[in-house]
């Protein structure tokens, strides 16, 4: 079978672990045993026809048309493969998440079933796993009805009533009854094959929509915010609380350009737009298990400086490496395992933090509210966002030669101080509150005096600059300027002519240390659709998120990056940045449901 890798692809996972599912219904990308783990399906970033590092089923002579959906509001994808001569089955993958006992059940496993729906289909399950970052083609260790390879960090274990010899042979045989394939730990099953794969299904489709169920949504773009949601689930890793930016690593920004990173981290800040987002469709469960994730932080750092990325296991080491014996996706390497950001000062990281955790003050449904501890626990960091505000790092976009006072990041560090403010008054500590309200004045007065340009007319991406930068967009939104006043107006318009392409907008325009930019970054794109809704352009703002939607993926997936010539997505995948936009730029727009009646 010969794979093509594209971002044509779906997610499944449960909070622990995840894979993607291209077209054919082939596994390409899979880490094991969770989502920051040893790809051992690997074929999505190894060269433009990988020979492994996939898990495939097709029909033996590798011919046929696919269909592929989600199971209607869940994380289980069905891929229908038929043939030119009418035969036809079906794919249906899921990994396995539900409450169980009054825990959430969520283990490091994928579940296949394969379904005969007509005619006489003969097929071939090809597994190739690759291992210790793609440098090992491990051999299978064969049992009555499982496959196992095993490496030093850990074994995979195939556990199917489909003819093992024919599993592991690759050889061809007649589909002719439903078959299951449990990938998972090295240990036995509690009960049959077919029995546990159905019972699996069964809850973890009631499971997830169960989830929906509660989840709050504006009148129009139902389904695509339902799938962004469940998306954005599967992104957070629920041992821990953190969330992750993307569950690939290395997919280029641009073709050619080696801006190939490794996303599989929780960066503090891509983590709050996430809560952000969930927290606007009621599933506030992410925020409150975010908190905790912070708290490990705060107390592993054991101070207020705090890094812009960590791990999903906070103290595990992010070194930057590169993988050799992966060619890249489409063959344009290099492959990335962990990310320098981690070594970079990001002052917006605080802001960051504190927004994330406002929410815990305010909102009366939550079972455990913000109280005096936790604020306790942010003003070191609001202290600290105080003392850096107007000094210099590597901003939002993580520049790796181009230290400045960036604008986001300062107002970020306002915002701290800002929402610091608003918390103590709320918990009724009023001389705290005063403190934090002259702190949080005299940062904005300074801020919007050095980062506006009079020339340009707008609000530039650092103090004292004549830099345009889509981050400016934000500032409104953060409350730093009214959305209705007139240099924010004027910025909204600026930004828009100096980055906007094709209805796409761009970080920045100038070349950076990777050269000037080529993809339009989405998340940006989507920012501009939120400011021209606030400055009153609401007719332009609708037109352009439906052009961002019309370059979802077939099931409703976007990456980081858009190539505003042809429409390809590029960058890592799926992005949490571009699932976020989708969410909030729908309940901006939507109708309301008194209006739709």
């Amino acid at each position: 079978m010969t794979i093509q890798p594209s971002l044509d692809v779906a997610v499944i996972g449960n909070g622990n672990l995840s894979a993607l599912v291209d077209r054919s219904g082939a596994i390409v990308w899979m880490c094991w045993p969770r989502v920051d783990g040893d790809p051992v399906f690997c074929a999505l970033i190894d060269g433009e026809s990988p020979e492994d590092g996939f898990f495939s089923v097709a029909f033996d002579d590798d011919k046929g048309e696919t269909e592929q959906s989600y199971l209607r509001n869940s994380a289980i994808v069905r891929t229908v493969v038929r043939s030119g001569g009418g035969a036809a089955f079906s794919i249906t993958d899921f990994a396995p998440r539900f409450d169980f006992h009054g825990r959430l059940y969520n283990p490091p496993t994928i579940v296949r079933i394969l379904e005969p729906l007509s005619g006489l289909c003969r097929i071939r399950i090809r597994m190739r796993p690759r291992m210790c970052s793609g440098s090992l083609r491990p051999r299978p260790a064969i049992g009555s009805n499982h496959v196992r390879y095993a490496t030093d960090g850990g074994s995979i274990r195939l556990t199917t009533d489909a003819p093992i010899s024919y599993v592991v042979t690759e050889g061809a045989f007649v589909l002719s009854r439903r078959l299951t394939l449990i990938l998972h730990a090295d240990e036995p099953l509690a009960d049959s094959i077919a029995r546990v794969g159905r019972e699996f299904q069964d809850k973890t489709l009631e499971g997830w929509q169960g989830w929906v169920r509660h989840l709050n949504l504006p009148f129009e773009w139902q389904e695509t915010v339902i799938r962004a949601a469940i998306t954005l689930q599967l992104c957070s890793f629920e041992q821990t609380g953190a969330i992750v930016a993307a569950l690939t690593t290395s997919i280029p920004e641009a073709p050619g350009s080696q801006r190939n990173w490794d996303y599989r981290y929780c960066w503090i800040r891509d983590a709050y737009f996430t809560v952000l987002a969930l927290n606007r469709v009621g599933a506030s469960v992410t925020m409150e298990h975010f908190i905790d994730y912070v708290t490990n932080v705060i107390s592993m750092e054991g101070g207020a400086n705090l890094r812009p990325v960590y791990a999903v296991l906070p103290e595990k080491n992010l070194e930057e490496r590169t993988a050799p014996d992966f060619s890249g996706y489409r063959g344009q390497g290099p492959v990335r395992i962990g990310n320098d950001a981690v070594n970079q000062i990001q002052h917006d990281v605080y802001g960051s933090v504190i927004l994330a955790a406002s929410q815990m003050f305010f909102d009366d449904r939550l079972p455990k509210k913000g109280d005096e501890a936790l604020f306790a626990m942010l003003e070191p960091l609001g202290m600290r966002a105080l003392a850096v505000a107007l000094t210099v790092d590597s901003g939002i976009w993580e520049y790796r030669d181009k230290p400045s006072i960036h604008t986001y990041s300062a107002a970020m560090c306002w915002v701290a101080c800002d929402r610091l403010a608003r918390i103590a008054t709320r918990l009724g500590l009023h001389e705290r509150a005063q403190q934090w309200r002259k702190s949080a004045d005299g940062l904005r007065e300074t801020i919007l005096a050095r980062a506006w340009n009079p020339g340009l007319k707008a609000f530039t991406g650092s103090l004292d600059s004549d830099h345009i930068d889509a981050s400016a967009l934000l500032l409104a939104e953060l409350g730093l300027v009214r959305a209705d006043d007139p240099k924010f107006v004027s910025t909204v318009e600026v930004i828009g002519h100096a980055l906007g392409r094709k209805g796409y907008l761009f970080r920045y325009a100038e070349p950076d240390d990777f050269g000037a930019p080529s993809t339009a970054f989405t998340i940006c794109s989507f920012w501009y659709v939120e400011a021209l809704a606030a400055i009153g352009r609401a007719d332009e703002a609708r037109s352009l998120f439906e052009k961002i939607l019309a370059r979802r993926n077939h099931v409703g997936l976007l990456s980081e990056d858009i190539d505003p010539e042809t429409g390809e997505l590029w960058g890592n995948f799926p992005q949490t940045y571009s699932l976020v936009g989708i969410i909030l730029c729908a309940w901006r727009l939507s109708k309301n449901w008194e209006e739709a009646r």
